[in-house]
């Protein structure tokens, strides 16, 4: 598996049965990727609703290469966007190198909320040596994060949070790793079971063109949006909204390395880096689903 930093991250669900072959174009491959239509959209630019969240989001004690890519990533707008408030239960599903560690632990250790976070199962070096990067990291901020509760995802380990504890359940950029590993439908279970009901679930990832099928494994790192709304659907989970506010119209996902050629990674080096460098960061759909409520009674 590849991944765009220390790897770490990923979603998907649906109410079918589906597989690569569901998705066939229905544009001719020449055809240009096209953006669904948002459910309901977040903002573009601005601040997030919540001073406190901006706050987070501006501390200046953030890692700089962080924040240096939060004019493409915009945090704070998608962490509205997603509904979340400080004092929430949140559980974020393999953080990577920490980018989300930095803003979502201050937040909710500020707020009075708890935080979970669902690292890499042990076994594969390379994630290993990620969640080593993550701990490090976190460690040199003890006087800013607060109180971490980890927990485990991945093969046999999908106990990421008391069952029914959770308000909200995050994943950025890894629903592909899962479906490469073979279990995708299993960590979206996962997120559903440790949900209130009512409560939500994002999930950030590079969008796939709608043109071509969906390769099963997502070799290229790229996830059909229409595939992962089905993926999250066949897990119990409710579309509730959709944002616009990570699209890239410039990524048109055919690179010679998949979503890697593309920034931050930059997989192929000095060759054509400015080029992929103007392309920058690639098309990202996301999405905001719900597990059903009981008895009409909404998660806060």
């Amino acid at each position: 598996m590849k991944y765009l930093l220390p790897r770490v991250a990923i979603f998907a669900f649906a109410g079918l049965t589906m597989n690569a072959g569901t998705f066939a174009a229905a544009a001719p491959a020449s055809a240009a990727p096209a953006s669904p239509a948002p459910a309901s959209a977040a903002p573009a630019s601005g601040t997030p609703a919540d001073p406190a969240l901006a706050a987070i989001v501006a501390d200046p004690r953030r890692t700089a290469a962080f924040a240096a890519r939060d004019s493409v990533r915009h945090p704070g707008q998608e962490l509205s966007f997603f509904g979340l408030n400080s004092k929430m239960t949140v559980v974020e599903l393999w953080p990577g190198g920490g980018y989300w560690t930095e803003i979502l632990a201050p937040y909710l250790a500020k707020g009075g909320g708890t935080y979970y976070v669902a690292l890499n199962a042990p076994g594969d070096a390379n994630e290993d040596k990620g969640v080593a990067r993550w701990r490090a990291r976190i460690a040199g901020q003890k006087d800013r994060v607060g109180t971490i509760h980890e927990t485990v995802l991945g093969p046999a380990n999908f106990d990421i949070a008391p069952p029914g504890s959770a308000d909200l359940v995050l994943t950025f950029r890894n629903l592909h790793n899962w479906m490469d590993g073979g279990y995708a439908d299993e960590a979206l279970t996962a997120a559903f079971k440790a949900l209130k009901p009512g409560g939500i679930l994002g999930i950030e990832e590079h969008r796939g063109r709608d043109d071509k099928p969906q390769d099963s494994k997502a070799r290229d790192g790229y996830v059909r949006q229409d595939y992962a709304v089905a993926q999250a659907r066949k897990a119990g989970f409710v579309l509730v909204g959709s944002s616009e506010i990570n699209a890239n119209p410039k990524d048109t996902k055919d690179w010679v390395d998949g979503v890697w050629t593309l920034p931050p990674a930059l997989s192929q080096g000095d060759k054509d880096r400015d080029r992929y460098i103007a392309v920058g960061e690639a098309d990202n759909f996301v999405l905001k689903f719900q597990k059903p409520a009981l008895n009409g009674q909404k998660g806060s």
